[in-house]
């Protein structure tokens, strides 16, 4: 008998080198699944996959042909799969970079219908697909229109994803600030001032990590009735800040 929750299945990590991914990786290991982690950067692959005791594979998950053959490709069925994805693009619209609005849509509604359409085959019925989302962008302000705009299409998405899969389930976690290595390189800098900004006003008192997410990654990989579901995690920051 074993008391790990994911013993005997695997999970596929797509951006899974670094952050979210790499944690969620790691915390899937410990709790007995097989990973396979994948990301745009060999090298940072390599490590984390040495690290993890994962397999791994380097492509661009937002070429949607490369994504098809990886999971064309998977020797076996897999059990669940997380998308991470680049932060948020905030612009005014006078000089909004349409280009990177391009990319964000890519990354945030067509790279979830591409993962569902080639994965669903093949993860295991009860399994699930698990995508990253924010709640930033539910407020209103200048320089959120796009953000705002593909933050109120996951949970839509994810919905009607859940729908048209099933069984396998389909979830999507709404993080607020979490302090990982892509806030560092957005935030530059600024880290610091907005660490102790959350610290003195979070209702938890402390800055979300991404250990947090992970955590409840895992929950939504072995909790078999959730599926549909948006789940914010954000230690209460939309509570103080509007």
């Amino acid at each position: 008998m074993t008391d790990k929750t994911l013993a005997g299945q695997t999970v596929v990590v797509i951006g899974g080198s670094l952050g979210i991914g790499l944690e969620t990786a790691r915390l899937a290991r410990a709790e007995g699944a097989s990973v396979i982690i994948t990301a745009r950067s060999p090298e940072r692959l390599q490590q984390a996959g040495k690290e993890l005791g994962a397999d791994v594979a380097a492509f661009d998950a937002t070429d949607f042909d490369q994504l098809e053959t990886f999971f064309g490709d998977l020797p076996t069925p897999i059990d669940h799969v997380l998308v991470t994805g680049p932060g948020p693009y905030y612009g005014l619209l006078a000089d909004m970079d349409f280009d990177a609005v391009r990319r964000d849509l890519e990354a945030h509604l067509l790279l979830p219908m591409h993962v569902a359409r080639h994965a669903a085959t093949r993860v295991r019925p009860g399994g699930s697909l698990l995508f990253m989302g924010g709640t930033g962008g539910r407020r209103t302000a200048p320089g959120l229109a796009s953000i705002g705009s593909l933050t109120a299409a996951g949970p839509a998405l994810t919905r009607n994803l859940a729908v048209e899969v099933a069984p396998v389930r389909v979830n999507l976690i709404a993080a607020g600030f979490v302090d990982t290595p892509l806030s560092a390189t957005i935030l530059g800098d600024q880290l610091e001032a907005r660490r102790e900004q959350l610290r003195t006003t979070l209702p938890i008192g402390r800055v979300v990590g991404g250990v947090d997410i992970a955590n409840l990654a895992i929950h939504l990989m072995i909790n078999t009735a959730i599926t549909g579901a948006t789940i914010d995690i954000d230690g209460g920051q939309q509570l103080v800040e509007g």
